[in-house]
Formats: structure tokens, sequence, C-alpha cells
């Protein structure tokens, strides 16, 4: 998702005993894990597209084990950090913006199972167990911060959704795990999800229009705002098994709220690149795998087309963002890139 560091520590730092430590990836986001769910939820929509339109299948097994090496290489970074650079981390986790994203790597957790239940499904259940028990005490933990002390509205950035809509992710894996004993927490987590998508939606969208607006390195964030629609569809059908009228809704809110996001967003491209604009490419993955689910549905010709478009969308834009990200660190330019 977006990009959103604390400010930047210092590269040494003195330890208890006054010795100078290495910090290793000080300045990494967590956020970055958003690039681990574009790719994960491009996988999907190409698979999606390959039950459907015929596309080798070979393109979402490639789109995965890309989505699977970021993660292990993110992991790898990431802990590096944790470990030389306790500290930051801990400011990272108490931002009031940035704190929220550290649920990128529990979604990441939610969606990496969808890719490995082929090959290996009792790691894939494992490592979804593990997600979907972070993700609500993430959730809790998050929502208790909120209550505990006053906010302040121009902290109510899209960030805010992802601690507890993201709970909407839990149910997107069940129906390929074959897990029926966890449905329960399905419908916790799309209940819990949709009833918070509201208020944070209505909370977000009046500090867009009331308060300054988002910083240049926020503004990709913006499109995170399409989730509570996008994801909510996939989970509400992954969960019930139809697409009815309250899906439908969703979808059509989905292509409203994304006509509008893009539109806001067109100069993006126009601007220096940092690794914050990752922030776009999980809601367009998102969104293109909810209209690839809701042609399958209704099987008209319109909605196929919206459908391939939107998928042809989503991966040129993630393939661009995978470009020049790895450019940026075959050029030693990531600490820059990062901020």
């Amino acid at each position: 998702m977006s990009t959103m560091s604390v400010p930047e520590k210092a590269a040494d730092a003195m330890d208890a005993e006054g010795t100078v430590r290495r910090q290793v990836f000080e300045y990494l986001p967590v956020s970055l894990f958003g690039s681990v769910m574009g790719l994960t939820g491009l996988s999907v929509a190409w698979r999606l597209a390959s039950h459907r339109y015929g596309p080798p299948s070979v393109i979402a097994d490639a789109i995965g084990w890309i989505a699977l090496a970021a993660f292990a290489a993110l992991v790898v970074a990431y802990g590096a950090k944790a470990v030389t650079a306790p500290r930051t981390v801990v400011a990272e986790f108490n931002h009031p913006i940035a704190g929220n994203l550290f649920g990128t790597i529990l979604i990441s957790l939610l969606l990496i199972p969808i890719l490995l239940v082929r090959s290996a499904p009792a790691l894939a259940k494992g490592i979804w167990i593990a997600g979907a028990a972070g993700m609500v005490v993430f959730a809790w933990t998050i929502v208790n911060r909120w209550m505990g002390s006053r906010q302040q509205l121009a902290h109510a950035t899209p960030a805010w959704v992802v601690p507890v809509v993201g709970l909407l992710d839990i149910p997107l894996a069940l129906p390929a795990l074959d897990l029926p004993a966890a449905h329960p927490v399905a419908v916790f987590a799309l209940s819990v999800g949709l009833f918070f998508a509201l208020p944070l939606f209505t909370l977000i969208f009046s500090r867009l229009l009331f308060e300054e607006p988002l910083p240049a390195a926020l503004r990709p964030t913006l499109m995170i705002l399409i989730a509570p629609f996008a994801v909510g569809f996939s989970s509400y059908v992954a969960v019930t098994g139809r697409v009815d009228g309250f899906a439908e809704a969703l979808y059509m809110l989905t292509l409203f709220f994304l006509a509008v996001l893009v539109g806001r967003l067109r100069n993006l491209p126009f601007c220096p690149f940092r690794v914050s604009w990752w922030a776009v490419s999980f809601p367009l993955s998102a969104s293109a795998a909810t209209a690839l689910r809701y042609a399958d549905a209704t099987g008209s010709a319109w909605a196929d087309g919206i459908a391939l478009a939107l998928l042809a969308f989503a991966s040129i834009v993630i393939a661009g963002l995978a470009v020049r990200t790895l450019a940026g660190i075959a050029r030693g330019e990531l600490r820059t890139l990062s901020t």
C-alpha cells in the first residue's frame, strides 16, 4: 500500500553499552508489503481470466511466484530492520498513520495461501490461520488505540481503512482451502469489515473535503478507498456463494469510485517515482478480480469488456511499478524512493 515512514533515523545507533550498531534498511516502510498484495491480487485476477477466457494459466503462476519472491525478500529486509533498528519499527507502529499499515503484512499472509493451496495445501492452511488470527488481533488493537485517546482529523487518511476493513480479506482464500469449520470466522470478518467500512469511509471522505489536501507522498493511498467495495464484493461472494443484489451494488460502487480516483491520480505518472505508488496496486488488482467474478456470474458482454479492460489496466500499472522499483534498487536508489 502506501509509503508512510516515520522520520528517518541515523544510519548508526548507540546501544545500551555504547557500542555503535549498524542499522539495516531502517528507511524501509512496512507499507511496501502492499506490493505483495498487489502482485497476489493480480495473480488471482489472471487465474480468473484463465478460467473464463482461456489465456494460459502460466501467466497467473508466474505472477504468483513473483509475489512469493517479493514477500520473502521483504520479510528478510524488514526483519533485518526490526533486529538492527527496533526503535524505528516501534515508532513506525505507534505512528497514527503509518502504524495502520502493519496490516499489509497480515493481509499478505491471508492472500498468499491462494497461491500455495494447489502445491502445498497444508502450508497454505497454516499460513492462513496465522494471518487470520493476526488480523483479528491487529484490528482489535487498532480500534482500542482509536478509542483510547483523542484522534486528530488530519490523521484520518485512507490508511485507516487497512486495520479493520482489512478483515474482509480473511474469507477470500477459504473457498480454495476447504476449511468448512472456518465459516463462522469468515462471517465474523465480513460483518465487522463491512460494519466499520461505512463510518471509516465517511470520516476519511470528510477529512478529504474539509482539511488540507493529502501530502504528495500520501496521494496514491486514495486508491485504498476502493477496497471496501472491491474486496467487500469478493469477500461477500466467498461467504455466501452467490452474486445477488447487494454484491452487484458493491460492484457498481467499485466502478464509480475507481473512475473518480483514477481521475484524481491522473498526474501521478508525471511526478518523481516513490515506492508509495504501490498503494494503487492492490485496489486495481482487486477491482479487476471483482469485475471478472461479476462477468462470470452474469455472462454479459459489457461486463466482460469492463473486466478485460480492468485486467489490462491493472497489469500495465503493476508491471510499470515493478520495473521502476527494480531499476531503482539496481541503481541503489531504494533509500531515496522510500522517502
